[in-house]
């Protein structure tokens, strides 16, 4: 028995094997717009992690702090 894949892009039905060079592309067309598509970032993995916008903001405000005031010590020496 063969294993079959349909295409990403194109649904096509698509052997699992060396006759199929681009696989699970069809072709090397199908396979060139989806690399288009990732470049775009039309395609993307999703983040699972949640994220606190007040625990980002915080972050950020005390890395600007940790940054500006090594600045300061470096003009100084």
């Amino acid at each position: 028995m063969t294993a079959t894949v349909l295409c990403p892009t194109c649904q096509k039905t698509v052997v699992w094997s060396d006759v199929s060079p681009f696989r699970p592309f069809c072709s090397e067309r199908c396979k060139l717009i989806d690399l288009g598509d990732w470049a775009a970032e039309n395609h993307r993995i999703a983040d699972k992690s949640s994220i606190d916008p007040e625990l980002s903001e915080q972050f950020l405000a005390e890395l600007e702090q940790e940054m500006q005031a090594a600045d300061n010590r470096f003009f100084k020496d």
